[in-house]
Protein backbone atom coordinates (compact mmCIF):
# COMPACT_ATOMS: atom_id res chain seq x y z
CA UNK A 1 0.00 0.00 0.00
CA UNK A 2 1.36 3.32 -0.94
CA UNK A 3 0.53 6.75 1.10
CA UNK A 4 1.85 9.89 0.52
CA UNK A 5 3.79 13.26 1.95
CA UNK A 6 3.59 16.75 0.37
CA UNK A 7 6.06 19.24 1.17
CA UNK A 8 7.76 22.36 -0.20
CA UNK A 9 11.60 22.62 -0.26
CA UNK A 10 14.10 24.69 -1.35
CA UNK A 11 16.77 23.80 -3.43
CA UNK A 12 19.94 24.52 -1.32
CA UNK A 13 23.95 24.66 -2.18
CA UNK A 14 24.70 22.01 -4.29
CA UNK A 15 21.51 21.60 -5.40
CA UNK A 16 20.84 19.81 -1.98
CA UNK A 17 17.11 19.61 -0.90
CA UNK A 18 16.35 18.50 2.65
CA UNK A 19 12.89 17.10 3.94
CA UNK A 20 11.63 16.64 7.66
CA UNK A 21 9.61 13.37 7.56
CA UNK A 22 9.11 13.16 11.81
CA UNK A 23 6.00 10.53 10.62
CA UNK A 24 8.32 8.09 8.91
CA UNK A 25 10.28 5.53 11.23
CA UNK A 26 14.43 5.35 10.68
CA UNK A 27 14.56 2.52 8.44
CA UNK A 28 11.81 3.39 6.02
CA UNK A 29 12.25 2.67 2.26
CA UNK A 30 10.44 5.87 -0.08
CA UNK A 31 10.85 6.75 -3.23
CA UNK A 32 10.98 10.41 -3.81
CA UNK A 33 9.36 12.54 -6.98
CA UNK A 34 10.49 16.18 -7.41
CA UNK A 35 7.70 18.18 -8.85
CA UNK A 36 9.41 21.61 -10.08
CA UNK A 37 7.51 24.92 -9.88
CA UNK A 38 7.83 27.55 -12.87
CA UNK A 39 7.79 30.53 -11.99
CA UNK A 40 6.94 32.40 -14.94
CA UNK A 41 3.86 30.85 -15.82
CA UNK A 42 1.67 33.78 -17.73
CA UNK A 43 -2.27 33.45 -17.03
CA UNK A 44 -4.72 32.86 -20.05
CA UNK A 45 -4.94 36.46 -20.82
CA UNK A 46 -1.15 37.74 -21.06
CA UNK A 47 -0.73 34.93 -23.04
CA UNK A 48 -3.95 35.88 -25.77
CA UNK A 49 -2.65 39.81 -25.56
CA UNK A 50 0.62 38.09 -27.31
CA UNK A 51 -0.81 38.13 -30.64
CA UNK A 52 -2.51 41.11 -32.04
CA UNK A 53 -5.06 39.47 -33.64
CA UNK A 54 -6.09 38.08 -30.54
CA UNK A 55 -5.24 41.46 -28.85
CA UNK A 56 -7.65 43.19 -31.10
CA UNK A 57 -10.54 40.76 -30.64
CA UNK A 58 -10.12 40.89 -27.08
CA UNK A 59 -10.16 44.92 -26.77
CA UNK A 60 -13.47 44.48 -29.42
CA UNK A 61 -15.41 41.72 -27.12
CA UNK A 62 -14.42 43.99 -23.80
CA UNK A 63 -15.83 46.99 -25.94
CA UNK A 64 -18.78 45.09 -26.46
CA UNK A 65 -19.29 44.58 -23.01
CA UNK A 66 -19.15 47.91 -21.90
CA UNK A 67 -21.85 49.30 -24.16
CA UNK A 68 -24.26 46.08 -23.46
CA UNK A 69 -23.81 44.75 -26.97
CA UNK A 70 -24.51 41.33 -26.17
CA UNK A 71 -26.25 38.43 -26.99
CA UNK A 72 -28.60 36.52 -24.87
CA UNK A 73 -29.05 32.79 -25.70
CA UNK A 74 -31.41 30.46 -23.68
CA UNK A 75 -30.13 27.03 -24.45
CA UNK A 76 -32.46 25.08 -23.59
CA UNK A 77 -34.78 26.80 -25.95
CA UNK A 78 -31.62 26.75 -28.81
CA UNK A 79 -31.81 22.95 -28.12
CA UNK A 80 -35.44 22.31 -28.97
CA UNK A 81 -35.14 24.35 -31.90
CA UNK A 82 -32.37 23.78 -33.57
CA UNK A 83 -30.84 20.44 -32.80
Amino acid sequence: MLSGIKQKAIVGKDGKIELSATELPEGTVVEVIVLVETPDEEDETTYLLKSEVNKKHLLKALENVEKGNLIYVDLDEYEKNYL
